[in-house]
């Protein structure tokens, strides 16, 4: 029985589950992506210098058009990111995808996201972009490293500190959204995520309200590029090594959250673990990536959560 790419339930002998495609927009069928792997890469390096968005990961620009039940790329307007399969880091959609399936398990808002077939078979990862709003008004999304005055260059120069800090500067209701960046700092290093560098947070302004953006670009990157570092900012002037008590005491000290709450949070990711394992194992990472990935979280929880 095939498993759906979009929600990973059961969907017999279809493509997708039809949970999926009315997910997308009430779809009944969904054509394959009409490039390949080699076609995808060429084509987001094509427009890369036309789009407003960039990285490592190569990225296109995709709207869904419902009548012709298929995603077409675009180079304006675009309401969805299609990430390609990369050419260095395997199985990156599949990692990807997992991993924010796992950030909405643990309670962190996230944009609707799956994975679609291309017309070769390869998946490719798919987000909705969530700065465009109703008949593509824009609406105002800056990175921490915008809000720090750092070049794109310069997004690992900071620390958990200074993100914290921006949280206390901009947002409209600071305490909310650092309850957010404690319990996303949390699940990184539980799912191994150790590239949450300043372009990776955001605050999404509307409304007369200035929060966290939905999380996005969660991948367990310690599979991806064996990293010996667990963290992109420092936390307390740590990279590596961290166990409990400095997230918890950069909690308390930093981002002044009670100490109750913070052992309710904890606790609440704790429970998380038997659901992340059943995700895990229905999602469609190769059984040696499966291994590895449980293995980092196995290894985390036992730092964050000593017996």
């Amino acid at each position: 029985m095939l498993r759906c790419p979009i929600t990973y339930k059961p969907c017999g002998s279809d493509r997708y589950s039809s949970e999926g495609l009315k997910a997308l927009s009430r779809l009944h069928h969904l054509a394959d992506f009409p490039y390949g792997k080699e076609e995808q890469l060429e084509l987001a390096l094509d427009y890369a210098d036309k789009l407003s968005f960039s990285g490592v990961q190569p990225k296109l620009s995709a709207h869904l058009k419902p009548t012709k039940e298929s995603f077409e790329i675009v180079s304006r307007g675009g309401t969805f990111l299609l990430k390609p399969p990369h050419p260095l880091y395997p199985e990156l959609p599949e990692n990807e995808d997992l991993t924010m399936k796992l950030a909405s398990i643990a309670g962190i808002d996230v944009p609707l996201h799956g994975m679609i077939y291309a017309i070769d078979k390869s998946l490719v990862y798919f987000i909705k972009r969530f700065d465009r709003g109703a008949r593509l008004k824009k609406i105002a999304v800056e990175d921490f490293a915008q809000l720090a005055g750092l070049s794109r260059e310069a997004k690992y120069d900071s620390s958990m500190e200074k993100a914290a800090s921006l949280i206390d500067q901009f947002c409209t209701f600071p305490l909310i959204e650092k309850k957010k960046l404690f319990r996303l700092m949390l699940f990184n290093f539980l799912v191994g995520n150790e590239d949450m560098h300043m372009k990776n947070f955001s605050l999404i302004s509307e409304k007369d309200s200035t929060k966290l953006s939905p999380a996005y670009d969660l991948v367990n990157s310690t599979i991806a590029s064996r990293s010996k570092e667990e963290i992109a900012l420092p936390l307390q002037g740590k990279k590596s090594n961290l166990k409990r008590t400095d997230f918890t005491d950069f909690a308390q000290t930093r981002l002044s959250l009670p100490k109750q709450e913070i052992e309710t949070m904890l606790t609440q990711l704790h429970t998380c673990l038997p659901l992340w394992d059943e995700t895990l194992a229905h999602s469609f990472l190769s059984d040696g990536k499966k291994k590895q990935y449980a293995e980092v979280i196995k290894n985390r929880s036992q730092r964050l959560y000593p017996k």
